[in-house]
């Protein structure tokens, strides 16, 4: 009975141990109310746990199954652009100080202190060896000793980072470095060739992460030859990226290319390489959504081409003074906004009377309101306040045909488009489309 007794609390204690917390505080205090945890897998994520941030501190407790690996701490919406990554292994507590301005610190765990400390070192030199070449510089000696600092520094956290997760970052950022002097074509070409000599892309540590999206980013957009100079030549050389970039995936999970591949396009669009982004889509991201059933990512990507920056918005019609009218057939006008609003929502029936006043006084400017409605008596009151506005009305409110086309989510909601009806803004605000219409 004793030696159950000994055993029972042996394992309890391995469990207690095995069970680990995240914890630190987020400046300023008053910002931050809440902090999500998600197990980060190749293409994806699981939610693991949350916890309330009072007064700026925290403390979030993994589960004892929780798996070693790569976490994303989620601090505000959207989640892709406010989160924190940590790597967990499953023994050490970690502990940070996060700073809106000045980013993360982590006070406790070896892991991510020396990923931190490593990337920051690392890129500092790669940075001071660019800067070089930049200058003009012709020193050997001075270029050289730049290297043996790259060198010592790169085998230092490799020797550092022995036995722990971060390992597999170190070793697979390991830079190219010349034995001796290059010119600067020569390195840089060497250093394209040479980029994934020390990462495996098979590795699922790697594929959870962000590092291995931004390295892949980084070589797609980055990694051209400097004799590449027109933007046809650029273009040229960032889809021969691609092929190289989809040969060297083809063997990952499928969840995981979808997801490089809708990073590489949304990257595409961001930076106005839309002939890149229509690369992207038609020739990887589209078979590779629909082979592993992301259908929905499909139909989010058609609504943001639909409605993007450039783009002829789709046409609306509606009845004025008994004759139908579309946007098509408005012509004359510099600008025309379209406005979807609806005749129950507090904030439409502030802002929208607002924008009419305000544009009372604007010459070439044509408005159409569409007003998502469940019936037409209200809608009918307040339209008689907004008589220089054309009025279009979509019933079944957002289950209605316009609310799908343009993809309303709130109300109200604007475009602002161009003379040639192409969408060239989005303000949030009636305040904001009118400082636009001003410029």
């Amino acid at each position: 009975m004793k030696f159950y007794t000994s055993l029972f609390i042996v394992l309890l204690t391995f469990g207690l141990q095995a069970q680990q917390s995240i914890s630190g505080n987020f400046t300023p205090a008053k910002d931050f109310k809440w902090l999500i945890a998600y197990e980060l897998t190749p293409g994806s994520q699981r939610y693991v746990a949350d916890t309330a941030v009072n007064d700026g501190y925290f403390k979030l407790d993994l589960p004892a199954n929780a798996v070693k690996g790569m976490y994303r701490l989620v601090y505000a919406i959207p989640q892709d652009e406010f989160y924190i990554d940590v790597i967990y292994n499953g023994e050490e507590e970690i502990s940070f100080n996060f700073d809106f301005e000045e980013g993360v610190s982590f006070t406790s765990s070896k892991e991510n202190i020396t990923f931190d400390s490593y990337f920051s070192t690392i890129g500092a030199l790669e940075s001071k060896l660019v800067a070089y070449y930049q200058s003009g510089k012709t020193s050997e000696k001075e270029f050289e000793a730049i290297l043996k600092e790259l060198k010592n520094t790169q085998q230092s956290f490799e020797t550092r980072s022995e036995g722990l997760l971060v390992s597999s970052f170190i070793m697979a950022n390991k830079p190219y470095i010349p034995e001796s002097y290059e010119p600067v074509t020569s390195y840089f070409n060497q250093k394209k060739k040479r980029y994934f000599e020390h990462i495996n892309v098979e590795d699922k540590m790697l594929q959870a992460s962000g590092f291995l999206k931004d390295k892949i980013t980084n070589y797609v957009f980055s990694a051209i030859p400097l004799e590449q100079t027109s933007q046809t030549e650029v273009e040229k050389a960032i889809q021969e990226n691609i092929r190289i970039i989809a040969a060297k995936l083809e063997t990952t999970p499928g969840n995981f290319q979808v997801a490089i591949f809708h990073g590489l396009w949304e990257t595409a669009r961001e930076n106005s390489l839309n002939t890149i982004a229509e690369v992207i889509y038609d020739n990887h991201l589209k078979t590779l959504a629909i082979e592993n059933g992301q259908q929905q990512l499909i139909d989010e990507i058609t609504v943001q081409t639909r409605l993007s920056i450039g783009a002829p918005s789709p046409d609306i019609t509606w009845k004025e003074n008994g004759t139908t009218k579309s946007l098509s057939s408005l012509n004359g006008a510099e600008h025309y906004v379209l406005v979807f609003w609806s005749s129950t929502c507090s904030h439409c029936l502030k802002e929208v009377p607002a924008l009419h006043k305000e544009l009372a006084t604007y010459e070439n400017i044509e408005v159409i309101a569409v007003g998502l409605e469940d019936d037409e008596a209200n809608w009918n009151m307040e339209i008689a306040k907004l008589p220089n506005f054309h009025h279009a009305i979509a019933l079944d409110k957002w289950q209605s045909e316009y609310a799908q086309l343009f993809a309303i989510q709130q109300t109200p909601t604007y475009f602002i488009l161009d003379k040639k009806k192409r969408f060239i803004s989005k303000p949030h605000t009636d305040k904001e489309v009118v400082a636009f219409l001003k410029d």
